[in-house]
């Protein structure tokens, strides 16, 4: 198989920071400093980022499995010097992401790497098995992309940690937002072609990128396709990607942004658009409008007993057994018991009442349960993460929902753009102050004056 699809855990932009469905995983090798390569010649470096090193061997690895990638469409690479810078710069963004995560005390776990593997394999239909002989069977180590793997997940949790502190969204906010003029209902599938300035950047600076957009939107209007100009000019993480954004709400693009897009048809796109972090344009891909959301909704009460460091797994099963023959055969009433027996501290007071709650907001044991129910039947007990449960259904409702998920969405909406912001600003930072130095000529990026600053 030659190309393994990899969950991005994090794809930055302007727009919107979220992980796409799938991208590119970048095969990674680390061989020691001036190991031989195939040829016989010694690896060379690259590129210094701060205390470490890309070889010409992990550069090599990354560019051939783009051109894999665009195998059947090569047309829509840039050249080689292009492509190579391009490539060059994603992998030292991330190694500032984990470096800097490293100096936070982040860390991964082996489990963390499985479960990403797992999420790999079953994205692409595979066994964990046939995940391992597709990746060794493309020449690549399986320990290289599970530390890839490990990788992206420090950035990402890097990233979690810079916005947890910084981002927060209040009811004000999301009424503002819900009532402002400029707010905008539906869906937009978003492409992109982001050229940025660099932190502190003077007016030469915004000159040279301006005058990159618009060449790259005179190459879109002579016939160029919008994903190949995205591979050919962006800079943004997601450019070898072809810029794709993927759906999402008109409520999470940047007003001026989302007022831009809003007037052009499918397959159209923007002019140059100013933007904090530099010049962007936007492809509007695809459309579509929200509709009402009624759902089912449930109303149950439970009973949990949960493992204890002096009650066993077993035990616990048994007594839950023992709670399901007094409610049902000995008709005591499932209220008093709860309020008796229940360690589930927010509904035991109540009786067990969980009010009503959609199917999935209890979790997937409970869910599977409460739709078999019949209204008024009592559940055999059910073994759930948090212990064991008896579970009586009460009724159910059909609800319109829209409103309440408008302000939820509203809410997500804030909340990821406060945090693509902040997090937009921490990587221009992070590249701005942190020592790289390119060691090859032609790899440098000539619309910079350099890639990062030397401390």
């Amino acid at each position: 198989m030659k190309q393994i699809l990899a969950y991005s855990l994090l794809a930055t932009s302007l727009l919107v920071a979220v992980p796409s469905a799938q991208a590119q995983l970048l095969p990674s090798t680390q061989p020691s400093q001036g190991a031989s390569v195939g040829n016989g010649s010694l690896d060379r470096i690259v590129a210094v980022v701060e205390e470490d090193v890309i070889l010409q061997s992990e550069l090599d690895e990354a560019i051939n499995a783009i051109v894999r990638q665009y195998a059947s469409n090569p047309a829509q690479l840039p050249p080689k010097d292009v492509l190579a810078r391009q490539v060059l710069d994603r992998l030292v963004l991330m190694k500032l992401q984990v470096q800097r995560a490293n100096d936070q005390g982040i860390r991964v776990s082996d489990q963390d790497v499985d479960q990403a593997a797992a999420n790999v394999a079953q994205q692409n239909k595979m066994s964990l098995d046939q995940l391992r002989a597709a990746v060794e069977q493309d020449g690549y180590s399986y320990a290289a992309f599970r530390q890839q793997l490990s990788d992206q997940i420090v950035a990402q949790k890097l990233h979690e940690s810079i916005v947890r502190d910084q981002v927060t969204v209040t009811d004000a906010e999301v009424n503002n937002l819900l009532a402002s003029p400029t707010y905008k209902a539906g869906e937009v599938h978003l492409a992109h072609i982001q050229i940025s300035t660099p932190a502190g950047g003077g007016a030469s600076d915004i000159a040279q990128a301006q005058a990159k957009a618009e060449e790259a939107i005179k190459a879109i209007q002579g016939g160029m396709d919008f994903n190949a100009a995205a591979i050919r000019y962006s800079d943004a993480p997601d450019a070898l990607d072809g810029g794709d954004l993927g759906w999402r709400r008109l409520d999470e693009v940047p007003p001026a942004f989302a007022d831009a897009v809003s007037s052009l048809k499918a397959g159209e796109n923007t002019a140059a658009l100013r933007g904090p972090t530099g010049f962007h344009i936007l492809k509007l891909v695809e459309t579509r409008q929200p509709g009402r959301q009624i759902v089912t909704e449930y109303h149950a009460r439970q009973i949990l007993i949960k493992p204890s460091e002096i009650v066993t797994p077993e035990q616990a099963e048994k007594k839950a057994q023992d709670i399901y023959t007094r409610v049902v055969d000995k008709k005591e009433d499932f209220a008093k018991v709860a309020k008796d027996e229940s360690k589930d501290n927010t509904t035991a007071n109540n009786g067990g009442d969980m009010g009503w709650f959609v199917k999935d907001a209890w979790g997937q044991a409970i869910a599977a349960q409460v739709d078999q129910l019949k209204d008024g039947e009592v559940s055999h007990p059910i073994q759930t993460d948090a212990g064991w449960i008896v579970l009586q259904r009460l009724g159910t409702r059909q609800s319109d929902l829209t409103d309440q998920l408008q302000r939820d969405q509203a809410r997500q909406a804030i909340g990821n753009r406060k945090a693509d912001e902040a997090y937009e600003n921490y990587l221009r930072e992070l590249r701005s102050t942190s020592f790289v130095d390119i060691r090859v000529p032609e790899l440098k990026d000539p619309d910079e004056k350099q890639v990062s600053n030397t401390p």
